[in-house]
């Protein structure tokens, strides 16, 4: 075997053992739990559309206010958790996350996306609205999406949690979304779990936060190829 067989020989392999190592990602590192509220939930508030026609028409049951929504074995909704003390360089997503304004209400009603991820806003109803975002450190903005307009882009500077989102046209409708420098964030689901994938190694500080019942810290401890669990636990007012 000549030297140049050697030297390809040799790339080869290299290749080939690095392609079998796991990635932090693939290793499965990664924070899980369960956000919880502990008493009686506040009884969820009907929405009333009938201002707008267009809104009431689009839902055939009552519509709930989604500031505390409490699930399966007291599981807290719409909570968004997040790592506050990740070092490193993570550059953001070319794919956008989606907002969609649809029976006159957002959906999702809390969000996550990284600084300069677009943040896709769209109109799914026959009706006008406004985005209205109000962020203390990014710069706001306040545009109309009238019928005909389906679909605009936006995208934040800076990392801000939590940034509110309201229409001024129907003012029942907001949202909430957390701008992040990294990838590591979650919004809890109907039971109230979250995951947060693909940490790299160490010990971290979790945050999660809530419209109106705040936020609460943990630490989590997690290893190359291993799960931390950190839970949460709000109360009622």
């Amino acid at each position: 075997m000549n030297g140049k067989s050697y030297w390809r020989a040799g790339a080869l392999a290299i290749l080939a053992v690095a392609l079998a190592m796991p990635s932090v990602a693939s290793a499965g590192s990664k924070v899980s739990g369960k956000v919880s509220l502990e008493g009686t939930p506040p009884k969820r508030k009907r929405i009333r559309m009938d201002a707008d026609p267009v809104c009431a028409a689009a839902h055939d049951e009552p519509v709930l206010s989604e500031e505390v929504v409490v699930g399966e074995g007291s599981g807290l909704q719409n909570v968004f958790v997040y790592v506050k003390d990740v070092k490193g360089d993570f550059p953001p997503p070319g794919d956008p996350v989606v907002i969609n304004q649809n029976g006159c209400h957002y959906e999702p009603h809390v969000i996550g996306l990284q600084v300069g991820q677009p943040l896709q806003i769209l109109n799914s109803d026959k009706t006008l609205h406004n985005v209205h975002g109000m962020p203390k450190v990014n710069a706001g903005f306040n545009f109309a999406m009238p019928k005909f307009v389906k679909k605009k882009e936006h995208e934040f500077e800076s990392p801000e949690t939590m940034v509110a989102v309201k229409c001024d046209v129907h003012p029942w409708m907001n949202a909430y979304i957390g701008v992040l420098p990294h990838p590591f964030f979650a919004v809890t689901g109907p039971d109230g779990t979250f995951e947060i994938d693909g940490l790299p190694p160490g010990e971290y500080t979790i945050e999660a936060w809530h419209e109106t019942l705040g936020t609460q810290e943990g630490k989590a401890k997690v290893a190359a190829d291993g799960t931390a669990t950190v839970d949460f636990t709000f109360k009622a007012s």
